[in-house]
């Protein structure tokens, strides 16, 4: 069982009014103490899918009346004799265990800022990949995926529609832009200084696309979402993201630096797919865990970004089928 320790100091005329609505969560255990004359701390100990609510009701009150303060800690290990009633309650839990928005939010604009740290990760993993797809190695392929740093600002632009917050989303968008274009670079360098090879598999495989590439890139895009939300090792999961994102870039940039416009306009399309298939599965995961603001005009700002979302993504993969079905 996940837990959250949120740590609130919290007015003392308002005190009274909040400690009844907290108790009324039922944490797993709750502390308070004197921290000021004028304020309280309360410490409580909460399951992690209790939290994001909890958060929600305490972000509210600190909305309406100055003096609230709020965080909230990851707990690694808590020791305490269980009574037996609580652990048939454990047997009837059910649904699915996510970290909280604003966990998940603090993440998120952090993984969709653009440092040198991921464009070094980013000139490195294609380096690898071309060199893989050159020597038609599947293990330095898979190399250079695993130090890849994609999967961050790619699922940051899916949550980020979730929630309507266009500033994120325009980070998001403009650090993958970024990723794929230092991939790009790249790869046309080596494409105007290296014949292609054309007896490589792993390159010529890149220049087509099938059903299979879709169902993959969705795959990508649903374990990158669910890596973020259970808290997964996101270098494992990545590497599923990079292999829909960056050899396809790089046999892109590889064919335009050899000015080979049939295998690069195949490259574009494989390209083009993957990132809206992988950011939809995102967007629809995202969606079905229930993830939204708590304020009225911020739940419909976020209702209307999720809905265009779906719909430019899901049209824009739609005429990429088809461009693909006629090519």
């Amino acid at each position: 069982m996940s837990l959250q320790l949120i740590e609130a100091y919290i007015p003392t005329k308002h005190f009274a009014t909040v400690e009844e609505k907290l108790h009324s969560y039922t944490p797993i255990s709750y502390w308070r103490g004197d921290e000021t004359s004028d304020r309280y701390l309360v410490r409580l100990l909460v399951k992690t899918e209790q939290s994001e609510e909890i958060l929600n009701y305490l972000e509210h009150a600190a909305h309406l009346v100055d003096g609230f303060e709020i965080m909230m800690l990851p707990i690694s290990t808590y020791i305490r004799r269980e009574k037996e009633e609580e652990k048939e309650q454990k047997t009837r839990e059910k649904g699915i265990e996510r970290a909280s928005r604003h966990e998940l939010y603090v993440q998120m604009e952090a993984q969709s800022k653009p440092s040198w740290t991921y464009f070094i990760f980013v000139l490195l993993s294609s380096i690898v990949v071309t060199i893989g797809l050159i020597k038609n190695s599947p293990a330095v392929v898979i190399g250079g995926m695993v130090i890849a740093p994609l999967l961050g600002p790619a699922i940051s632009l899916a949550f980020a529609s979730i929630i309507g917050d266009l500033k994120l989303v325009r980070q998001g968008t403009f650090t993958v832009l970024c990723g794929i274009g230092v991939a790009l670079a790249i790869s046309i360098i080596f494409g105007l200084v290296i014949n292609i090879p054309f007896d490589s598999h792993e390159f010529m495989s890149r220049t087509e696309v099938d059903g299979m590439d879709v169902i993959l890139a969705l795959a990508s895009g649903a374990a990158g979402a669910l890596s973020v939300l259970k808290r997964f090792p996101s270098a494992l999961v990545g590497v599923m993201v990079a292999v829909a994102l960056l050899p396809p870039t790089v046999v892109l940039g590889m064919s335009i630096g050899s000015m080979l416009w049939e295998e690069a306009f195949r490259a574009f399309l494989l390209l083009a797919i993957n990132v809206h298939a992988v950011l939809l599965s995102a967007i629809t995961l995202f969606s079905l865990t229930g993830i939204r603001p708590v304020k009225y005009n911020e739940i419909q700002k976020a209702n209307n970004s999720k809905k265009w979302a779906f719909i430019i993504i899901t049209v824009m993969i739609i005429i990429l089928l088809s461009a693909i079905l006629s090519s």
